[in-house]
């Protein structure tokens, strides 16, 4: 039973779902159709959750607004829901961030979460060019005696 309600699922699937993480500071291009018209609204914000898997999975998007928290929950593969741009990435040690609803101003920051190593790009040793074979350095300076 289980396989075939996952094989219903995935025909409504995106096929390319988009990638972000919770603490990741997002813009959510969502599709609004007003009477016979369609245009796209903003809403950015920080991911406080994700939850399910599959064509259910959805995720909570929180910013505060004229001193009001204001969340969305967006369905992930919702054709209404255009793109997802990862605008920073924060450092978050929580799988659901409902702190944040008690917090305001500053301490609703969250540390950006800085990649290093190879799978950024930043590998020193990968990027530096080959040492010459002969030294560039200065000529050699003539014994004196």
């Amino acid at each position: 039973m289980n396989r075939i309600v996952e094989a219903v699922g995935d025909a409504y699937k995106k096929a390319q779902a988009p990638e972000f993480d919770i603490g990741d500071t997002v813009d959510v291009h969502v599709r609004i159709k007003e009477g016979d018209r369609e245009r796209i609204q903003l809403f950015t914000g920080t991911v406080i959750g994700r939850k399910g898997r599959g064509a259910n999975a959805s995720f909570t998007v929180r910013h505060v607004f004229q001193g009001e928290g204001v969340e969305r929950v967006f369905p992930l593969h919702c054709p209404s829901v255009e793109k997802v741009e990862v605008k920073r990435q924060g450092k978050v040690r929580r799988a659901k961030l409902y702190f944040l609803r008690e917090r305001s101003g500053r301490g609703t920051r969250l540390a950006e979460r800085r990649l290093g190593g190879p799978e950024a790009g930043l590998d020193a040793a990968a990027e530096a060019p080959a040492p010459p074979a002969e030294s560039a350095g200065p000529a050699e300076k003539p014994e004196q005696a």
